[in-house]
Order: C-alpha cells, then sequence, then structure tokens
C-alpha cells in the first residue's frame, strides 16, 4: 500500500483519520461527488466506490494513476442495471453509515436504489444527492456543468474585469466548493445528528444552492449599497487598487491585497508612494488614478525583485505563482501542502487535524477486480459477503 508522508510526526500522532470506523458507499460520478469521496476517504472513513460500466464518453481519458480524485478507496466495478449489482448495493447498505451519488434526480429511483429503498435496509442510513440544481425545481432534470450552475447563482456575472466578459474560476466554485464540500457539510452533519436520534436522512446538496451560498458576504454588501453589479467595480472584484494583480517588469504578477488601511499605508511609502493620501483609500473616484500609480511602480521591477522588497513589511503582496512553482515555495514546503504519491504530485490532505491524522491511504488506480476482498477490508459483514458469487469469493 502506498501512503503518503504523515502532516506530523508517525512517533507522536496516530495515522487513522478522524472518520475512521465510518463505512461509506459511493455511487460513482465526476466533478463534485468524486472530490467529496476523496475528502471523506482522506479523513480516514472506509468509502468504496462503486463504479459503473465504462461510459461511451469517457470524461478523464488519461490512465487511472492520473485521476487523482479517485485516491485513499478502492474501486469496484458493478452493474447497476442488473437485479444482481442492484441487490449488493442494498446489502452494503445495511452495513454502511452512508451512501452518495451524483444522478440527476429520478435515476437512483429507476435503478432501485432511491432513499427510501436504502432506508428501508439501515434506517440510520445518511443518503447524500449531489447534484448541480437540486432535487426539486424547473431545472432540476436539466443537463448542465458548473458554468451554468454559477452562471444562475450570481458567481459567474460577478467575475471578471471591468468593460470585460466574465472570467470563468476553473471548476472551484460550483463543482468543488458549492458541490463536493458542501456535500461533505451536509453528510457529516447528518451523520451526527443520526447518533442522536438513530434515524438518517437526505441530504439535497446542489451546487447550484452552495454556490449561491458562497456570495453571502457579497450578498450583505449589496444590501448595504456597497457593491455595484458592474464587475471591477468594487473592492474584492479586482476594482480597488489595493486589492488586485499588477504586472511587474519580467511580465509576472504580484498579488495586492492591503484592505485594511495601516497596511495599505505601509504599501504606499515602501512604493515611494507617500504623496498619496492613504485616507482616501476608498474614495471610488482616486481608483483609476491610484491605480496607474501602482502599474507604473511595479513595472520597474521583477516579481522577484518585488517579493525582496516587500518581505516583512505587512503590505499583503505575494507573488502570484502557477503550478510549476508552488511546490518549491518555502511555505507549502514546510507545510508539506503538496505530497508525491507513486511519482505524481498533489495536494495533500485537508484540513489537519493534531490527533487522527489524515492520509491518503492508497494512490488512484484502476478498478480492482478482487470483490471480496475490496468488501471484506470495508467492513461488509459475513452475511453480505457470503451473498457474493462463487467466482468472487476467492
Amino acid at each position: 500500500m502506498v501512503t503518503a508522508e504523515l502532516l506530523f510526526h508517525r512517533d507522536i500522532y496516530t495515522p487513522m483519520g478522524p472518520l475512521k470506523g465510518f463505512k461509506i458507499i459511493e455511487i460513482a460520478g465526476i466533478g463534485p461527488g468524486q472530490f467529496a469521496g476523496m475528502l471523506l476517504a482522506d479523513m480516514g472513513a472506509s468509502v468504496v466506490r462503486i463504479e459503473r460500466p465504462v461510459p461511451e464518453e469517457p470524461v478523464f481519458v488519461a490512465h487511472a494513476r492520473f485521476n487523482l480524485m479517485n485516491r485513499s478507496r478502492p474501486l469496484v466495478g458493478v452493474d447497476l442495471k442488473s437485479p444482481r449489482g442492484v441487490q449488493l448495493v442494498l446489502d452494503l447498505c445495511t452495513d454502511a453509515d452512508a451512501i452518495f451519488e451524483g444522478f440527476r434526480p429520478g435515476v437512483m429511483e429507476r435503478l432501485g436504489l432511491g432513499p427510501e429503498v436504502c432506508m428501508g435496509r439501515n434506517p440510520k442510513i445518511v443518503y447524500g444527492r449531489m447534484s448541480g440544481w437540486g432535487q426539486q425545481g424547473p431545472l432540476a432534470k436539466t443537463i448542465g456543468h458548473d458554468a451554468n450552475f454559477i452562471a444562475l447563482s450570481g458567481v459567474y456575472a460577478a467575475i471578471g474585469e471591468k468593460g470585460g466578459k466574465p472570467v470563468y474560476p476553473l471548476n472551484l466554485v460550483g463543482d468543488m466548493g458549492g458541490g463536493g464540500a458542501f456535500l461533505v457539510i451536509g453528510m457529516l452533519s447528518a451523520l451526527l445528528e443520526a447518533t442522536k436520534s438513530g434515524r438518517g436522512q437526505v441530504v439535497d446538496a446542489a451546487m447550484i444552492d452552495g454556490a449561491a451560498s458562497q456570495m453571502s458576504s457579497i450578498w450583505g454588501f449589496r444590501a448595504a449599497d456597497a457593491w455595484k453589479d458592474e464587475r471591477g467595480s468594487n473592492i474584492l472584484d479586482g476594482g480597488a487598487p489595493f486589492y488586485t494583480a499588477y504586472r511587474t517588469k519580467d511580465r509576472l504578477y504580484i498579488a495586492v491585497a492591503p484592505i485594511e488601511n495601516r497596511f495599505y499605508r505601509n504599501l504606499l511609502h515602501v512604493l515611494g508612494l507617500d504623496d498619496i493620501d492613504p485616507a482616501s483609500q476608498h474614495d471610488q473616484s482616486h481608483w483609476d488614478e491610484v491605480r496607474r500609480r501602482l502599474q507604473a511602480v511595479f513595472a520597474t521591477r521583477t516579481r522577484d525583485e518585488w517579493c525582496e522588497i516587500l518581505d516583512g513589511t505587512e503590505t499583503c503582496c505575494t507573488p502570484i505563482l502557477n503550478m510549476s512553482e508552488v511546490t518549491s515555495h518555502p511555505h507549502n514546503i514546510a507545510r508539506k501542502t503538496f505530497i508525491s504519491i507513486d511519482g505524481i504530485t498533489q495536494p495533500a490532505p485537508a484540513p489537519r487535524f493534531s490527533r487522527t491524522v489524515s492520509e491518503v491511504s492508497n494512490a488512484a488506480g484502476p478498478v480492482r477486480s478482487d470483490l471480496y476482498r475490496v468488501l471484506k477490508d470495508w467492513g461488509a459483514s459475513n452475511a453480505v459477503l457470503a451473498k457474493l458469487p462463487k467466482e468472487d469469493q476467492q
């Protein structure tokens, strides 16, 4: 078994993860559900990922070892359109603490694996549902992807330069943040509640809801007349000259973010711009001129030269690093933010725990053929294992 280097010393902390002992069934999907499975498994839950037959249009075409969000848990192939496959999942539900899926509403019910059926086998099971539009509403059964979900949540329209088109923020806000992370939050909350009530429940995690939730502070600014709908016109959308990126002499970039006035004062002083009144920081009538002044100054030196000058000045400035640079930054090295598994660099488990340390228990890989061993290690009961076809009981 290939394991990541632990974030804490092995002789002091026990590598187990805070979710050790919880058994979870993951009905395979891509993107947000897959991310949720990785988070749960990295935190120590015993997760088995039920893979369907290979789709006609596979999204991830590289070798399975590069599909990093499949790490820390085994993959087994099960035909959910066959009675035998459905029966296996229902049998596993009797031993599981939770199950989650990422289909459009109604698909699991048509397969015979809807919440009512699974909870009939185990009333305490938590049933997670990951979708873009949610289980109800006019668009519930409409196809879509991250860009579509954040488009209707208000996120997409808010990102971009003034006068420019909306900028897509990778698939982080809808798929990973509003989707996978919110699904994990909901499932863990339901699992906590089930320890008191003895009853499971359905968690409806919709990416449009999660993306909208992440905009809560912006809605507060807007209600206080402190936010404009026009992109690039506000403090946190690049509109403010003290919260944006500046190009340096070598055509790289510095992130500048001294929102607090004392840090803004420090920046102006370090840049030799003492003629700019820091008291007028939030006067938008000055923003265009201040931006031009800052652009001109930052263009006089390279990014690394500015990093050396700004280091320790409390100006909230950092280099904007690309993916090939972040792994060698001293802070990321010190925290072991990135790890290497089977020669593949990837982010380490997050968040961190002082005692029940998370770890990558195994590298991403292909579907396993040893179904009996996988389910036994997962925690399936002898009664469930005995029902497996004899060819799988090897």
